[in-house]
């Protein structure tokens, strides 16, 4: 039994490790939190549409949990918060800025590609002047977190914990299904062509973390990618509607094109871009070293 649990130097095995982590982020800590945010939430008066404040609460939550669950084991393992891939020397370095452009094309060539085919029209803009602004504002600071939060708890200590259990790519496959079963499970409207798109988005950022080393790449492209389609474009998402669009816009193709009520993430338009920023990564990292997670 203790060889079960322990390995050569005495210390819990890397899987248990894993295993508590993801209790304790996704059962234990969201039952406990609840009790605290769920009167603030009421105070402040945002409710659980697809809106800046909805998603800006969510995912500080979503952070708050990913670090508190996190520092049980950064203390086990005599280590830094922020080690388990945001170094705060490359906050904003050139990391960020090229994922976050690599999100920016991907997302635009979408709505391109559907405007040129029939699906997406523009009106005109939805917002004006001061509003149009804030509007932005609170959009890209809602993305900025759900960037942190959604990287840091998934491609964070738990993708480096299992990596180092059972190996990078049957770690990445693991936490790609359940980055993909949370939004088939809770998310309105899912189906199997979204579900295709978010394991391969998730297996391609878990690859990006093995080609660069640490999160900042995939925290750009997650930030820009999630801000175009809920400010610029305007898609919908889960059957709800972004509220403060940039653009008054119409979707009025097929689904396969559109996406139907899930958006630029069901649209078959993402397929051959996501093999375009596959081979982009492997292109862009080729002769370094893969990344490889200190095992304390």
């Amino acid at each position: 039994m203790k060889r079960l649990f322990l390995n050569a130097e005495g210390r819990l095995r890397h899987v248990w490790r894993t295993v508590i982590f993801f209790a304790l982020s996704a059962f234990v800590a969201p039952f406990l939190l609840q009790y605290p945010f769920a009167p603030v939430q009421k105070w402040l008066h945002i409710g659980d549409g697809l809106s800046a404040d909805a998603i800006a609460f969510g995912e500080a939550i979503n952070l708050l949990v990913a670090l508190i669950c996190t520092i049980p084991f950064a203390i086990y393992e005599h280590r830094g918060l922020l080690s388990y891939g945001f170094p705060l020397r490359s906050m904003l370095g050139p990391r960020l800025w090229e994922g976050f452009i690599v999100g920016v094309v991907m997302a635009g060539l979408v709505a391109i590609g559907m405007i040129s085919l029939g699906g997406m029209q523009i009106k005109g803009f939805a917002l004006n002047g001061d509003a149009l602004l804030y509007a932005g504002l609170a959009w890209l600071g809602a993305n900025v977190l759900v960037g942190l939060g959604e990287e840091y708890y998934f491609r964070g200590y738990f993708l480096q914990s299992l990596w180092r259990s059972i190996g990078f790519w049957p770690a990445s496959l693991i936490i790609a299904a359940i980055f993909a079963a949370a939004h088939y499970f809770f998310k309105p409207g899912e189906n199997i062509w979204d579900v295709i798109t978010l394991v391969s988005l998730s297996l391609w950022l878990c690859y990006t973390v093995l080609r660069t080393g640490n999160l900042w790449f995939a925290v750009g492209f997650h930030i820009a990618y999630d801000f175009m389609q809920f400010f610029v474009i305007g898609t919908p998402n889960g059957e709800q509607i972004p509220q403060g669009r940039m653009f008054d816009v119409t979707f009025n193709g097929p689904a396969w094109l559109t996406g139907g009520v899930l958006g630029t993430e069901a649209s078959f338009l993402m397929y051959p871009l996501i093999l375009a920023i596959w081979v982009y990564v492997w292109w862009r990292f080729r002769g370094r070293p893969d990344f490889v997670p200190t095992a304390p």
